[in-house]
């Protein structure tokens, strides 16, 4: 059996921590991803890439850890919690001791006069949890000792296939009773099925905790038998690995590239395979941008327990910049809270100290609460570009509230706004907003349907004292009843009833256009029909539906007008071609008579794809004041919506929706594309948007977006990310970036330009290089496959 073992092949990684070999006179810990893996997942398997069951529909953006609330801000970053599962030991019949009998098979066994024990040929020993393969086996009773012969290999099956799992292999050994402490010479000690260490002698200690290589190789790679010399390895006089806290010792480390002396080291310390947070320092990353010059990040990752850890990373970069950034994160027992600053000096803004502060927590109240934090800060919006921390130019920090139930819904938040666009007037934006929402819904018993009740209200202040848009500040108190109630009718029609009134309260401040308290009410009745039909033909499926709404709510008079602050951007789509109300808030509403008009049909292949198209319009009895300035629902008649989707078995998804008048000018064209296969993820979009100055578009929008990842060869993985302004003439920003990933290592290496300029900002190049080495800390799986090294045989 151990005549016919096999080189273990190092596990496919995606991050490994560089060992930081330039760094003389540090004792290093790393952690394996570049920001240190705050609370582990106990428990759960590694994410893999995967092919989706179906196709979905890629973002046009890649989504990240800032993802925007629906105001245009973007939210800080809260870490994810795990709760750590109880201890759990498995033990065969009881529990073990010292005592316990050992399990001996083998071809031949003799017992000798001097009370030695001999076994021979396919040796295999059972004992407390290790198994032992040898040729042949010579035990002492009177010492207890045992002289073996190889070749040996002593694993614990119970840890296989988890970090903790060790396989030692040997030529020969003298061990202890324990089968774990002894001398073993020609050894080599394979970790997590990563990091193997070769030694012409090894003693172990400590009932197996403790290994110390002597005249020792260690490395990642794949070593094969015709080509011995690996992609990286490190010679030392000595390495010892504690399992109890999983680190590697180095004495007289020496990294060797190819075979050629790289650096030299007293002595260094750094994870086993198995560690996911250990305080030391982090992969530097070396950086070069057209603002700042060449410069290094080097973290230093502090652990504070299970619960909590800081981040310290000095940013130097050609005498331009000297910059420190942190990050502070913890967990509690109801939450967890993550806190991101920086604070430069450059020649950027010379004599100018400029940084930022992002932070968010968010904890588990009694009866299901939730309570969020947010605090955003910054010096200015080029100064997140220039350091690539954000591009968010809205920033909100305040105090959210929010429970959501199967039947009932609370919402609270209450916050600041600071604006970071250049043409946007500081007074133009309220800076103090708060809004509370409490929902709830029911089926009464007598009339059946759905009953929902909400409550709302809104309240928002400007810093200016001025009278009129710049300095006006409002309050609003809002009620919403309404009921709804479907039936199926003779002829598989659906027919449905809808009511809602809607009754709001206003007090608005320094504004002598409007009055100082208004109150208005809303009543809505609607209509509805639908013909669903369906047709199955050699195991096709094809359903269309026609739909007519008819809506119906009193004309809105001049003395109930208010100024519109919340419902400024209307969305006309299939999502809302059957809404009792397309206007985003509460401050516009549609009134009149309306009927809303649409076409559905779908087909669902066998062969795994479908292909669905949706047509629709509105037509009023009257124009409605409220869309006098909108081209899509204003006059007697709204623009036509056309609306397709293509998804596929293959994982690609394909939607497009259009809006165009009577003459067939595309007024709105979104056009988004997702493709995702093995080897291959593509998201793209498309948005055409006419001029529209009631939506404050002075200018027409012709935008194309995309972000795609492709595997180009085994375990090299590029990716593209552009953004095209075609009214404009101009790109965004464009990015490249190239990914290389064996057994054994990790290369990554990205371009970036941005093209973006004004008063403050400045097009940029960024270029990003960052090299980790496999076998150092726990990793993670990245994208694409990992190239490995093919040996003869």
């Amino acid at each position: 059996m151990a005549g016919r073992h096999k080189r273990h092949r190092g596990r496919p990684s995606a991050r490994a921590a560089l060992l930081a070999a330039l760094l003389p006179g540090a004792a290093l810990g790393q952690s394996l991803t570049p920001d240190g893996q705050t609370l582990p997942v106990y428990g759960q398997t590694e994410e893999v890439q995967k092919t989706p069951a179906g196709p979905a529909l890629a973002p046009t953006e890649s989504p990240d850890q800032a993802r925007r609330f629906a105001d245009g801000t973007e939210a800080s970053h809260t870490p994810v919690v795990s709760v750590r599962p109880g201890s759990v030991r498995i033990t065969g019949s009881g529990e073990e001791t010292a005592a316990d009998p050992a399990t001996l098979l083998a071809d031949e066994v003799m017992l000798s006069a001097d009370n030695k024990l001999t076994a021979s040929g396919g040796v295999v020993i059972w004992y407390r949890g290790a198994r032992l393969v040898a040729s042949r086996v010579v035990y002492d009773n009177a010492t207890g000792a045992a002289v073996i012969e190889g070749p040996i290999h002593l694993t614990e099956p119970a840890r296989s296939g988890t970090p903790d799992e060790t396989i030692l292999i040997a030529d020969s050994a003298q061990l202890d009773p324990n089968l774990q402490d002894g001398i073993l010479r020609g050894a080599r000690l394979v970790l997590a099925r990563e990091m193997q260490m070769a030694a012409r002698e090894m003693r172990r200690s400590e009932n197996g905790n403790v290994t110390r290589l002597d005249n020792v190789v260690a490395s990642s790679c794949q070593i094969c038998a015709e080509d011995p010399i690996p992609l990286w390895e490190i010679r030392a006089r000595s390495i010892t690995h504690d399992r109890r806290t999983r680190k590697l010792h180095f004495e007289r480390p020496q990294l060797r590239a190819l075979g050629l002396p790289v650096a030299t080291l007293p002595w260094l310390t750094a994870p086993d395979p198995s560690v996911e947070r250990m305080t030391g320092f982090l992969r530097p990353q070396f950086r070069t941008t057209s603002g700042l010059g060449f410069g290094i990040k080097l973290p230093y990752f502090i652990t504070l327990g299970d619960h909590a850890d800081i981040t310290l990373t000095p940013y130097i970069a050609a005498s331009r910049t000297s910059t420190l950034e942190l990050r502070y994160r913890q967990a509690f027992s109801n939450g967890a809270m993550e806190w991101n600053g920086a604070i430069s000096r450059d020649d950027i803004e010379q004599g100018h100290t400029r940084g930022y502060l992002f932070g968010g927590a968010r904890f588990e109240l009694p009866r299901g609460y939730m309570l969020g934090l947010q605090i955003q800060m910054a010096s200015n919006r080029a100064y997140l570009l220039d350091y690539d921390i954000s591009e968010a130019d809205r920033l909100w920090s305040g105090l959210t509230l929010d429970r959501v139930r199967r039947d009932r819904m609370v919402m609270a938040r209450i916050g600041n706004y600071e604006s970071l666009r250049d043409d946007e007037p500081e007074a133009a934006t309220p800076t103090m907003v708060a809004d509370a929402l409490w929902k709830r819904r029911w089926t009464p018993e007598r009339i059946g349907g759905i009953a929902n009740l909400e409550w709302s209200l809104h309240a928002h202040r400007r810093s200016s004292s001025e009278d009129g848009e710049s300095g006006r500040d409002m309050a609003r108190g809002s009620v919403s009843l309404g009921w709804l109630r479907s039936a199926i009718l003779p002829g598989g029609l659906v027919g449905t009833v809808q009511t809602q009134a809607n009754v709001d309260f206003y007090r608005i401040n320094q504004d002598s256009a409007y009055e100082d308290w208004v109150m208005r009410a809303d009543p809505v009745l609607a209509a509805e029909l639908r013909w669903p039909l369906a047709r199955h033909s050699g195991g096709v499926t094809h359903m269309i539906e026609p739909v007519a709404q008819l809506i119906w709510s009193p004309d809105r008079d001049d003395d109930d007008d208010v100024p519109n602050e919340d419902s400024r951007l209307i969305e006309f789509d299939e999502g809302n071609l059957f809404s009792l109300n397309r206007f985003p808030g509460r401050d516009a509403r549609e009134s009149g008579w309306r009927a809303n008009l649409g076409l559905s049909w779908t087909r669902i292949d066998p062969a795994g794809w479908s292909v669905g198209m949706t047509a629709g319009r509105v037509f009023r009895s009257d124009a409605d004041p409220a869309f006098e300035n909108s081209g899509l629902l204003g006059g007697h008649r709204s623009d036509w919506l056309l609306a397709a989707h293509y998804s596929g078995a293959n994982g690609l998804a394909i939607s497009n929706r259009a809006l165009f008048d009577d003459s067939f000018s595309i007024s709105r064209n979104e056009l988004r594309l997702g493709w995702f296969r093995p080897g291959l993820q593509v998201s793209a979009g498309y948005l055409w948007f006419d001029s529209d100055e009631s939506e404050s578009r002075p200018d027409d929008v012709s935008e194309l977006t995309m972000a795609g990842g492709w595997q180009i060869a085994d375990g090299w993985w590029a990716t593209t990310e552009t953004r095209y302004d075609f009214t404009a003439d101009r790109a965004q920003k464009a990015q490249l970036g190239l990914e290389f990933r064996n057994e054994c290592m990790t290369v990554e290496m990205s371009v970036e330009r941005r093209f973006t300029s004004s008063e403050e900002l400045r097009p940029d190049t960024r270029f990003d290089l960052g090299i980790r080495l496999g076998g150092f800390g726990r990793q993670k799986p990245g994208p694409g496959t990992v190239a490995r090294r093919a040996c003869l045989r």
